[in-house]
């Protein structure tokens, strides 16, 4: 068995070994270097965290009279002294505290006393050392138990603390006793009067003033992230912690809301014998003492039904769901849902209901406010649209609605020609993708870059759906479509198109679907639900009773990402029964990502399941929008990342 050396973990270096020294040095001053506990003062009435003490209003009375004062001074000016005794001798009243945390920076002991800030990842304080005052506590008499007024914690016992503070570094953990003053500079301090070490960092902090600039090292040491935003100096909008805090914001305002409503909160399989409830590509795995396949759940909607049927009238679930797909800004193969069925509601009132929702779960989120910034975008979640997916493409593609005399995309894909000009357009993007490699990057910058390609490809993508009329009835040149190639290139490419066209019925049932995705789905900048969608994209949604080529299905979008899924949960078990076997068609024919027919969902529904609306919403996508972030694994705490592989030197 290949196990690596401790020192393979952690490679040493100057500083590595300058910790490791102070450790040893600790150890033998304080005994147990690594103590079980630190017990806080409750001075606020709660457990005396850094935070809960400079948020507490009789400390913050004081800390606000002081900066109020120094406001009056002229620069340079100090506090009249007068002034600053009476709010220091108003904090003496307070007694002593006991607060603890992370050492920012390494102390500067060159005299007989020093400053210093303590962490506790949201807030610092600043502490005041002095030689002649500090006592260490050794951790091999540790005081145990639990102080109260009657019985106090037993008396320690002590080494040099000026000793102690010597030893300590930049992320090391202490605890400290001591009465609470102000500086000269207003600042809330506690002077220490005993000292106890907790922790030792065997790693150097990360630059307190620039923090981890890396994304894929602030997602791959995201513990190492956590700690340089907290002690980094100046940043741009939320910090890491923050990112983090208001995504638990979130979560908690849409459990609420739901518990509010009647929902009953369940629990529902992550390993299960099919991969059903979303048309995805599944984690497989093996349960030894069953000897069957499992899959990790894509989706737990087939399970929440099931429930439906059992007599759970309003059921939900937060979970995470399994995708063994591709990697993108919008995407990540483990991902958090919160999905939830309602017995007796329609796809309407589904729609009504998660918009209260969201923005009541918003607003609680983001300060009690409905507008966030987006990039370059402002966002009000105050403002919902509801559009038809046919509407959203005739309001876009606006020439075709001349051509054809029709606001109806059906009628257009009802032509051949129509037909051709998407079949090309899919090529044609395909080819102006690969162009940019031919004009100069090579594989490594294009996947750098990858981002910037798709962006500019985005950005002309009316200029190529132009280009596409040249291929409604011949096939062009490459010249002629704008690409310096060779022919012989040019025909793999045409080769493709004529393919395709083979089996123009294809392109007619999904066409919509197409036209959507393409040129509507990232103009949708609002929060807009998206109605009416084809049944045959639909497997689990009922039919509208007006048009029964349309399922009564929407999904929510906001600045281009799809956010919600919600439909009338189809309930007819033959119908039902029908649409799985159309999917498992669909995947003989080589769609690994359709549906698997789930004969045990059949029976469930054959005992007869109410009318239904259910909806799935992506809660990582939501936390992008409410924290600026434009990649789904910054908002996820430990995204998968592909390992580091340590290339061996050898000697030559």
């Amino acid at each position: 068995m290949n196990i690596p050396e401790f020192d393979e973990i952690i490679e040493p270096n100057d500083q590595t070994e300058a910790r490791a020294h102070h450790l040893e040095a600790l150890r033998e001053l304080v005994g147990n270097v690594y103590p079980n506990k630190f017990e806080r003062s409750k001075f606020t009435g709660e457990e005396d965290t850094i935070t809960n003490l400079l948020h507490f209003s009789a400390v913050k009375q004081v800390v606000d009279e002081i900066k109020r004062h120094i406001s009056t001074l002229n620069e340079g000016e100090r506090p009249h002294p007068e002034e600053k005794e009476a709010l220091n001798a108003e904090l003496r009243t307070f007694g002593n505290v006991r607060v603890s945390g992370r050492l920012t920076t390494t102390p500067r002991t060159m005299g007989k006393a020093a400053f210093v800030h303590l962490s506790d990842g949201k807030n610092r304080i600043q502490i005041y050392v002095r030689k002649d005052d500090v006592k260490g506590i050794s951790n091999g008499g540790q005081r145990e138990g639990e102080a109260t007024p009657n019985s106090p914690l037993p008396t320690p016992d002590f080494v040099d603390g000026w000793d102690l503070f010597k030893l300590l570094d930049g992320g090391d953990f202490i605890g400290v006793e001591g009465y609470l003053f102000l500086t000269n500079t207003g600042e809330l301090s506690i002077h220490v009067e005993t000292l106890q070490f907790l922790s030792k960092s065997l790693l150097p902090m990360p630059d307190k003033m620039h923090g981890i600039a890396d994304p894929e090292l602030q997602r791959r040491y995201r513990y190492a992230d956590l700690i340089a935003s907290s002690l980094q100096v100046e940043h741009e909008g939320l910090t890491t912690r923050e990112v983090f805090e208001r995504r638990a914001k979130l979560i908690s305002g849409m459990r609420r809301y739901l518990d509010d409503a009647g929902y009953i909160e369940v629990e529902t399989p992550m390993l299960s014998p099919k991969a059903t409830g979303a048309a995805a590509r599944p984690f497989e795995t093996y349960h030894n003492a069953l000897d069957i396949p499992l899959y990790a759940r894509i989706a737990p909607e087939l399970y929440l039904k099931r429930l439906t049927v059992g007599g759970f009238e309003k059921v939900y679930e937060l979970n995470r769901n399994f995708r063994n797909e591709g990697l993108s800004q919008k995407h990540n193969p483990e991902f958090t849902m919160l999905e939830f069925y309602c017995a007796y509601m329609d796809v309407n009132g589904m729609m009504d209901f998660a918009e209260a929702m969201i923005k009541e779960a918003v607003m609680k989120a983001n300060n009690g406010s409905l507008v966030v910034k987006y990039g370059e975008n402002e966002i009000d979640f105050g403002k919902f649209e509801r559009i038809s997916m046919k509407e959203a493409i005739a309001k876009v593609i606006s020439k075709d609605v001349e051509k054809y005399n029709s606001s109806d995309p059906d009628v257009w894909l009802e032509d051949e020609g129509f037909q051709r000009r998407i079949l090309a357009h899919r090529e044609l993007k395909t080819r102006a993708f690969n162009s940019l490699h031919v004009s100069g990057w090579s594989d490594e910058e294009l996947e750098k870059n990858r981002i910037a390609a798709e962006n500019k490809i985005e950005s002309e993508k009316f200029e190529l759906w132009e280009k596409t009329k040249l291929f409604e009835h011949s096939m062009p040149t490459a010249e002629e479509a704008g690409f310096r190639v060779p022919d012989s290139i040019w025909q793999i490419s045409v080769d493709r198109i004529m393919r395709r066209a083979e089996n123009l019925q294809e392109v007619k049932e999904n066409g919509l679907v197409y036209l959507f995705e393409e040129f509507v789905e990232s103009d949708l900048i609002q929060p807009t639900f998206i109605i009416d969608y084809p049944k045959s994209i639909s497997p689990l949604s009922k039919a509208s009773p007006t048009n029964p080529n349309i399922a009564e299905r929407f999904e929510l979008f906001i600045n281009g990402m799809e956010c919600a899924n919600g439909f009338s949960e189809l309930n007819d078990p033959r119908e039902q029964y029908e649409r799985f076997v159309d999917q498992m068609s669909a995947r003989e024919g080589g769609d690994d990502e359709a549906m698997v027919l789930d004969e045990d969902y059949i029976r469930a529904l054959a005992y007869g399941m109410p009318p239904a609306a259910g909806i799935g919403i992506g809660i990582d996508r939501l936390v992008m929008l409410l924290t600026n972030k434009h990649s789904i694994r910054d908002v996820i705490l430990f995204p998968h990342m592909k390992p580091i592989v340590k290339v061996e030197q050898t000697e030559e």
